[in-house]
């Protein structure tokens, strides 16, 4: 059935054509399947930023804009599919949100002259403007994830983390294995000791990893998961009494979904962000009266504020605000996908900017250049309180340590470059 629900969306997509005058950004949404509880509030968030701004503000420099969605199902061959039936709409950014995806689609939408923003997620040394020259993964990726939670770490630990015991329980896919060199790198600098738990997917069945981490008594976990995975090891942690003060998780790892089943046993949980939480914005009276109470939203409504739904959102303002600053360098309002690549790589994300969004304090500041499509790899923590069902800041956005993750970037997309024959792009 689900495939027969892809095939349906694609058919439509290609039976539809092209309409023009507008500025298309494609969803590639995954409301079902064994992921589609975090793909469906990401894709709502995404859509109605879009929705909003249409009918706040006429659109983005005076042109409408139209989201273009797509069952992926977070299947790899169904994402292909979407790109390829979507992409002759004029479609100006791709945001695969799943990282088999991602890796699919580098080398086509480059190829094709179309921007992809992986954020927080894909291939990493995508960062590396100079070899990738349309994937982008700002504002911050995995690498940085793993670096911020050992900087959080040494802060807790009086900057001294030689002789502790940390374990990564890693979804066993190409995403979660994607923080492990960096972790080992990590481990040698700071004199910890890395073990690793590999989960495989969907998640359900972890009892052995978390018998070996009661047996081992790692000081600490770090969790790269997704889906039901990250639910399953909150409760099993919680079964063996790990201390969930402890333990911390990837963003993906972080939303209420992940939180919710274990009721009071996860209380004191942590995860990296890079985007602020809750619904204290000014942005969300907007998006309630020009979205939900005219009856536009794209989901029941009930997921704003939380944290995928944030997430969506923040992309969401991300991709208008590149299209509106590749409008200002091309002098045109009606962009191509070409131009929308050089407004995403000359992107600057100012704090001012974000507070006329109704947006304060809702990301890190940060800039895009040709050599660096990751930005400065700023992340925070946050925390769940199963009290009052809500996630807090703990602390700022801090930055990653580069000194570390640079040199890991310049290998990794150096190869790349390799075995491509990629010239240098900037």
């Amino acid at each position: 059935m689900k495939y027969k629900l892809g095939t349906m969306a694609i058919a439509a997509i290609m039976a539809a054509g092209p309409v023009m005058a507008d500025l298309v950004f494609p969803s590639l949404s995954y409301r079902t399947g064994p992921y589609a509880a975090g793909g469906i509030p990401f894709a709502d968030g995404y859509q109605d930023y879009f929705t909003m701004i249409n009918a706040r503000d006429g659109g983005i420099g005076g042109v409408m804009t139209r989201v273009v969605e797509c069952e992926t199902g977070y299947n790899t061959e169904k994402g292909v599919e979407c790109y390829e039936a979507t992409k002759g709409e004029g479609s100006l950014v791709y945001q695969p949100l799943s990282t088999g995806i991602t890796y699919q689609l580098i080398p086509k939408t480059t190829a094709d002259n179309i921007p992809m923003h992986t954020m927080g997620y894909g291939r990493t040394s995508a960062a590396n403007g100079d070899v990738f020259s349309h994937t982008f993964n700002y504002p911050a990726n995995y690498w940085n994830g793993a670096s911020g939670a050992i900087k959080y770490l040494l802060d807790e630990n009086g900057g001294d983390l030689s002789g502790k015991k940390i374990a990564l329980v890693y979804h066993n896919s190409a995403y979660g294995k994607e923080p492990i060199r960096t972790l080992e790198e990590l481990s040698k600098k700071h004199g910890f000791e890395l073990s690793l738990l590999p989960v495989d997917h969907p998640g359900q069945e972890q009892k052995s990893q978390w018998l070996q981490i009661r047996r081992d008594r790692p000081d600490n976990v770090i969790m790269y998961g997704w889906g039901v995975m990250n639910q399953v090891a909150v409760q099993e942690a919680a079964n063996i009494r790990f201390p969930m003060e402890n333990f911390i998780g990837i963003w993906w790892s972080g939303s209420e979904n992940d939180v919710l089943a274990a009721g009071a046993a996860a209380d004191g949980y942590k995860a990296l962000t890079f985007h602020n939480v809750g619904s204290d914005f000014p942005v969300f009276d907007d998006i309630q009266q020009y979205v939900v109470d005219a009856g536009e939203a794209a989901g029941a409504g009930d997921q704003i504020g939380t944290v995928l739904y944030n997430r969506g959102l923040y992309a969401a303002m991300l991709a208008a605000e590149a299209a509106r600053t590749a409008q200002g360098i091309h002098g045109v309002a009606d962009i191509t996908p070409a131009m929308m690549r050089d407004g995403m790589e000359a992107l600057e994300i100012t704090e001012a900017r974000m507070t006329e969004l109704g947006m304060p304090n809702f990301g890190p500041a940060f800039k895009v250049s040709c050599e660096n499509h990751g930005g400065p790899g700023l992340v925070g923590m946050t925390q769940w309180d199963a009290d009052t069902k809500t996630w807090s800041m703990i602390s700022d956005f801090g930055p990653s340590d580069m000194e570390v993750i640079q040199p890991l970037i310049d290998e990794d997309s150096a190869a790349y470059a390799a075995e491509n024959n990629i010239a240098s792009n900037c």
